[in-house]
């Protein structure tokens, strides 16, 4: 993409039942992208070992989450699980004016929530499993649940997956790499679209100044 021309952020939504890999996915395209930042929601949910705030959520108690609904501080939130997940948006709507691309790991609500403010700036992904019984096995080996916990999961995954129509692309994660790869060039092409380069019409004006103007202007 020329330089000089300048572009609107865009959000990329990923969304997946639990232990598809959206989540490995969004980190690996956090790896591999520039301009690329990651939507730090603000959950109820316990912290998980490992995990920082401000990097990974913003952990606040659900009496603090229900005031933030109050005060419409969010772009979109959802209950999931028992536990509240929401976008801040404030930060989200002042990085897309600056260009940048944020990415979201979030559910199906989420995502209708988002498209219902926002959804020209809005690219969202599907994560499908290969199957439903290699998605049981990948929550099982990442160790994070108890068994009733992923019993609950695996319940819901069924519903999960039957929004994925509402999206603008699927990808069936069997293999990373190759996911990695699909994604990348969807947020490649999605960047080129000619509705978020603001300065495409200007740039192509100039192409099309007869000659002795451009001369003139020299």
């Amino acid at each position: 993409m020329l330089a000089h021309i300048k572009r609107r952020g865009l959000m990329l939504v990923l969304s997946s039942p639990s232990g598809a890999g959206k989540t490995t996915l969004c980190s690996r395209l956090l790896e591999t992208e520039k301009n690329l930042t990651l939507s730090v929601s603000v959950t109820t949910r316990q912290k998980r070992p490992g995990e920082e705030e401000g990097k990974d959520y913003y952990f606040v108690s659900r009496e603090e989450f229900l005031d933030m609904i109050e005060r419409e501080l969010f772009l979109e939130y959802a209950e999931v699980f028992g536990n509240f997940y929401g976008t801040p948006k404030k930060q989200v709507l002042e990085a897309l004016a600056q260009g940048k691309d944020i990415i979201f790991d979030i559910d199906w609500q989420g995502t209708q929530q988002l498209a219902q403010l926002a959804r020209t700036d809005l690219v969202s992904i599907f994560v499908l499993p290969p199957s439903i019984q290699e998605l049981e096995t990948r929550l099982k080996l990442r160790g994070q649940d108890s068994l009733d916990v992923i019993a609950n999961r695996m319940n819901e995954s069924s519903h999960e997956i039957s929004h994925w129509p509402e999206y603008d692309y699927v990808i069936i994660n069997k293999d990373l790499e190759r996911s990695l790869n699909m994604a990348r060039s969807i947020l490649q092409a999605e960047r080129l679209k000619r509705n978020r380069l603001l300065g495409l019409a200007d740039f192509v004006n100039q192409l099309r100044l007869p000659m002795k103007e451009r001369i003139k202007e020299k």
